[in-house]
């Protein structure tokens, strides 16, 4: 999964569709980010390690800073972008303001839970998985032909992490013979989330929700539920 999230936006600077004169929020957001995925690693090696089971435990409290910060920039960085009329154009100017504090929340709430549940090892070492996977979407939205999936692209980027449940329930099958309800309650909430976003969507709730965030702003004079046209020249993300 580290591998995804580095190949995905390391292809972005490569190919020149990525800048580092973004705002500094967008800066902050991806450190922030990019500091959970080493964390999760470094827990993931610990947690490996008998010797090492002290220092897991020790270390897995700064979730309790990190996940509320991720939250906040998660939003904060959405916000920005839609009131700037920079929602990416395989995606409507809703869905994307609708889809990332989704997913963000899924996301803190599927980690909360595994936080709650950390001394039953089986059930916090899945639900930590299956909040990481939901985190992949941005790598994938950069790895997968966005423009040709429209009007799937959101589907499609749900398509590729819900594999990643789906592998863990294959090995419970394969070695223990059985499913272990974390998987149940882990790709439950990834599928609930990608439902409840077309949901919001579709509903009057969305593109009230719209306006009330994007009035007075440049992302205000969009049409919310329209594709905004695909920029003219090279590609430039994170702006």
């Amino acid at each position: 999964m580290a591998g995804i999230i580095v190949l995905g936006f390391s292809m972005q600077w490569a190919l020149g569709r990525s800048t580092f004169m973004a705002p500094w929020t967008v800066h902050a957001h991806a450190l922030i980010f990019f500091g959970w995925t080493a964390l999760y690693v470094t827990q993931s090696f610990l947690a490996g390690h008998p010797t090492a089971i002290a220092l897991h435990r020790r270390l897995g409290w700064i979730a309790l800073i990190w996940v509320p910060l991720m939250v906040a920039a998660g939003i904060a960085v959405t916000i920005m972008m839609v009131q700037r009329g920079h929602a990416p154009f395989f995606f409507t100017p809703l869905y994307f303001l609708i889809m990332n504090p989704m997913t963000i929340l899924a996301f803190a709430g599927l980690t909360g839970a595994a936080i709650v549940m950390r001394r039953r090892t089986q059930w916090h070492r899945r639900l930590m998985f299956c909040g990481m996977t939901i985190l992949l979407g941005p790598a994938f939205g950069r790895l997968l032909p966005m423009p040709f999936l429209i009007p799937a692209a959101g589907w499609a980027v749900f398509a590729a992490i819900i594999i990643f449940p789906l592998i863990g329930i294959r090995r419970d099958l394969r070695v223990d013979g059985r499913v272990h309800p974390g998987w149940w309650w882990g790709a439950g909430t990834i599928v609930a989330m990608q439902i409840a976003i077309d949901l919001i969507v579709l509903s009057p709730a969305g593109p009230a929700f719209y306006r009330v965030v994007t009035a007075g702003t440049p992302g205000g004079v969009l049409p919310p539920s329209a594709y905004p046209p695909p920029p003219m020249g090279p590609i430039v993300t994170g702006r």
